[in-house]
């Protein structure tokens, strides 16, 4: 394999298990790639830890230290799959030791840090992606080729809920994203940002936003002990909740569309449903994360005896993004694959010295509406994104 680029991955449990499926995927399931990762080190505090999970999925050896892992001449590529507190900081040493960048969302936890990440990258001609994974879901792509071609015509309306129930025992432990300091935001950053990164990507930008939050557990035992997933042990002491448990809020988009949000931990029965409708004056689709290879859709040129949403498999590499590398027609692919799909088009970008979308600048302004959410539920009022 001529073309490689060593990997630096900063973080080991939930996502960083995810990424590393990714790089431990691509090369076997995309070898046309122009660039092929090599998972030089994983680096996390724990050495125990790390190096378990180093050795489970295949990296060549560990770190301990962050900032030893982003000025190692042997690693071109840092993949921060940390809580937010540390994307900034982690993310712009990075760019400064000439490494590019793959970053999870969201991009940072303020607007102002976000903003110095974008910099570096400019400014140290690197690479930078966020991990938004949902775009590369094939029946979203499916989504978004319908809306470009113009077969759903002028859209009218976004709607979009991204549930989940994970946290609804009052019982369940103080972990870091409930926590402001680190994770900048609850289930507004968390969930919302996907379905922000979304709406952005097929609809357009987002121009006003009014929205409200909510905390309906203000207390919680402070955090004992957690796993490589979302579980965790609680203690015996209380902590305070400094962050969200529900956001909804209402969009105006630049083309006229409008669009509604609902994000919550608080779903009974919904661990991880996210789902999305658009309307426009010729159709409509339909997706839900749960099928994942199934976009439902409805086209007004259809025969008038046939008229209704139909469900489309999409699984046919011949007609669908990402599809062909992997199984045939009506075989489906799972939630790990997105990942897989980032990871391809990140070795792409990084080959031609482009930085793939959801770039920083994406980032950034998926930042910039969370920022003006987070303002309008404390003003009670419309308030316009700061892009600038």
């Amino acid at each position: 394999m001529a073309n490689t680029i060593g990997v630096g991955l900063v973080g080991y449990k939930f996502m960083g298990k995810s990424h590393s499926n990714a790089y431990r995927q691509m090369s076997s399931f995309f070898p046309d790639a122009p660039l092929h990762p090599v998972m030089k080190a994983l680096c996390g505090r724990d050495e125990a830890g790390v190096r378990a999970a180093a050795a489970q999925f295949g990296w060549e050896g560990i770190e301990t230290d962050w900032k030893k892992l982003v000025a190692r001449p042997d690693i071109g590529l840092i993949d921060v799959s940390t809580p937010g507190d540390s994307h900034a900081a982690i993310s712009i040493a990075a760019a400064e030791n000439g490494k590019h960048v793959f970053c999870e969302k969201p991009l940072a936890n303020t607007l102002a840090e976000a903003r110095q990440m974008v910099d570096a990258v400019k400014k140290n001609g690197v690479v930078g992606m966020v991990n938004f994974n949902y775009r590369r879901v094939p029946a979203v792509q499916l989504a978004k080729q319908l809306i470009d071609s113009g077969r759903l015509g002028k859209i009218y309306h976004w709607r979009a809920v991204y549930l989940q129930d994970w946290i609804m025992d009052p019982n369940f432990p103080l972990v870091w994203r409930l926590q402001k300091d680190v994770a900048g935001a609850g289930t507004l950053g968390d969930l919302g940002a996907h379905s922000i990164d979304l709406a952005r990507m097929l609809v357009g930008e987002i121009t006003e936003v009014t929205g409200l939050t909510e905390t309906f557990i203000k207390q919680r035992p402070i955090l004992a002990a957690s796993d490589a997933g979302l579980g965790a042990t609680a203690g015996s002491e209380m902590g305070e909740v400094t962050v969200d448990d529900a956001a909804l809020f209402l969009t105006r988009f630049a083309n006229g569309a409008v669009g509604t949000f609902e994000v919550t931990r608080f779903a009974k029965g919904r661990p991880n449903y996210n789902s999305f409708e658009i309307n426009g004056s010729k159709g409509s689709i339909v997706f839900n994360l749960e099928r994942m290879n199934e976009l439902n859709v409805l086209l007004e040129d259809d025969m008038p005896d046939v008229v209704g949403f139909r469900n489309v498999l999409v699984t046919d590499g011949g007609a669908h993004k990402y599809m062909s590398a992997w199984w045939p027609a009506g075989h489906i692919i799972g939630w790990e694959h997105t990942f897989t799909h980032g990871v391809y088009d990140l070795m792409q970008g990084i080959a031609s010295n482009t930085s793939p979308q959801p770039t920083f600048e994406d980032g950034l302004r998926c930042q910039a509406v969370l920022d003006a959410i987070e303002k309008s539920a404390g003003s009670k009022q419309w308030v316009e994104p700061a892009y600038e």
